[in-house]
Formats: structure tokens, C-alpha cells, sequence
């Protein structure tokens, strides 16, 4: 599929990418964050848990998740970067940015004109971010990603920063869906655009049964086993994915944040689904 148009007239330059990753924010602790009762049975997605289970998988991350995807996770970007195309002008956010695979994607179809910001609080996820985000600076290709180390729930932006604020396969992490949601509406601007690539399960019964099957029993096998890893990592994959909302149950999350215009998009059978959404006229007070 291609890609945006360039506008003519804004070439694209390659800006210095920043050797330092700004930390500008104190981490919450899970008590501040986690509202689950004690006793409660779902994923835990305590910050403490998150953010070690991703610096453990981080050296592999990006290894685990082509092999496991067959690549088809570079395509399903590519189509977010088509469906909800960089500004001419202005800002870009990308929250649980992980390694950047989204805001480099969108670094390179952007011109000059345009900032683009990649925030986590997994430092060495962002590290593997701006290792890649070198490479491309040797290349000259697209602009460069600032990185900041930063909690979805506290973005340390002010309001109304960005024409655009995405978050590929992070939302379902975050202890408090509604205030992830709530946090990207305050940053985005009046008009913006929300876009949110995330797992989902597809909706034809046969095929969500062996997609079950397989997301349950043979994915969490390999996927620990790839990334040497002894936190879980890919079994709370599954387990995440299935308690996370979908479809129009995630549209509504949306809407009450602050959005309109919500479109679901199911891609390849519905494992995957983007959202996309635009930012009401009034900021959130």
C-alpha cells in the first residue's frame, strides 16, 4: 500500500536525533495507580510488574515479535501511518512507545515541520528506540524521535500539545484504561487525532477458537522461550489481550474521553484492530 504524499514543499530533513533520553517525571507507585480490588483476579498490570517484565524482554523484544508475527506487526504500523497520516505541521505522540517501532514509522514520513515525541517508562525499551533511532540518522532518513521516559498516566505535556497521539499495543498495559484514555484526550489537540493499534480477537467463531487455542497453549511457549525470559512476558500477552475491551465496548472508552468520530478497523482476521478517533472541540478540564 503507499504511503502519504510528502508535501512539496517541506522536505524531509534528518534532524540530530538526541543522544539522552529526558526522564521527567517521578514514577507512581503501584499503590497511587493500582485501583484493583485486593482479591481481584485480572492481569495484574501493577507498574512495578509492566515495567520489569518489558526491561527484561527488551533486548529481543524486537527479534521476538517478527518471528512471532511473521512480520506481518511492520504492515499493520504501515497501515496506521497510512490511516492516520503525520501533519503537515506541528506534533506527534506516541505513549507506550516500547522500542518506537510507531513513532519511527512515523518519523519517516514525516517533513521537517513536525515533531515527533516516543514516551515510556520502561528505560531500556527506549534505549533499543534510540539505538534504532541512530541508525536512521546515519541513513538520513526521516526526522528525529525525541524520547522521553514517562508514565501514560502522568504525560508530562500541557494540554492540547499534539495534532496527533497514537499508542500501538500499549493501551491494554496500562492499570487504568480510562485514565490512559483521559490523559491522551488532554494532550491532543482540539481537532487532533487518536490512533490505537491493539490486539483483539477475531469475531468468526471457528477462527477465534484456533486463534485461542494458539494464543494460549503455543504462543506463550515460544515466545517465553525466545526472549529468555522468566517473567511471563508472552503468557500475560494472552492473558492481557483476552481481558482487554474491544470493539465497540473500546469505542465507548474512547467517546467518554473526549473523542468522536470513532472507527474500529479489524486487520488481518481481526487479530489486530485500529482505532481511530478525533479529539472533540473543547479540551478535558
Amino acid at each position: 500500500m503507499r504511503g502519504r504524499e510528502r508535501p512539496e514543499n517541506c522536505p524531509n530533513q534528518m534532524r540530530e536525533p538526541s543522544q539522552k533520553i529526558k526522564a521527567v517525571v517521578t514514577m507512581p507507585t503501584a499503590a497511587t495507580i493500582n485501583n484493583s480490588p485486593p482479591n481481584d483476579k485480572r492481569v495484574d498490570k501493577t507498574a512495578q510488574r509492566v515495567e520489569g517484565m518489558f526491561a527484561q524482554i527488551a533486548p529481543r523484544y524486537d527479534l521476538v515479535n517478527r518471528l512471532l508475527s511473521g512480520g506481518i506487526d511492520v504492515w499493520w504500523r504501515s497501515v496506521t501511518v497510512r490511516l492516520a497520516p503525520p501533519p503537515d505541521h506541528g506534533s506527534i505522540l506516541d505513549v507506550c512507545t516500547g522500542t518506537g517501532d510507531l513513532a519511527l514509522a512515523y518519523a519517516a514520513r514525516c517533513c521537517s515541520k513536525v515533531k515527533v515525541v516516543g514516551a515510556d517508562f520502561c528505560r531500556p525499551m527506549l534505549d533499543r528506540g534510540v539505538q534504532k533511532s541512530q541508525l536512521m540518522a546515519e541513513r538520513k532518513q526521516g526526522v528525529a524521535v525525541e524520547w522521553i521516559e514517562a508514565d501514560a498516566m502522568h504525560l508530562p505535556f500541557p494540554d492540547a500539545s499534539f495534532e496527533l497521539v497514537t499508542v500501538a499495543f500499549g493501551l491494554r498495559n496500562i492499570v487504568d484504561t480510562r485514565g490512559g484514555l483521559a490523559e491522551m484526550a488532554r494532550v491532543c489537540k482540539p481537532g487532533g487525532r487518536l490512533a490505537i493499534l491493539e490486539f483483539s480477537l477475531p469475531k468468526q467463531q471457528l477462527m477465534r477458537s484456533a486463534y485461542l487455542w494458539y494464543f494460549r497453549h503455543v504462543l506463550p511457549r515460544i515466545g517465553n522461550a525466545l526472549a529468555r525470559n522468566a517473567s511471563g512476558a508472552y503468557s500475560y500477552l494472552n492473558q492481557s489481550v483476552e481481558e482487554f475491551p474491544s470493539g465497540e465496548a473500546l469505542a465507548t472508552l474512547v467517546r467518554e474521553a473526549g473523542f468522536f468520530a470513532v472507527q474500529s478497523i479489524p486487520l488481518t482476521f481481526g487479530i489486530t484492530t485500529l482505532s481511530l478517533a478525533t479529539r472533540t472541540g473543547a479540551t478535558r478540564d
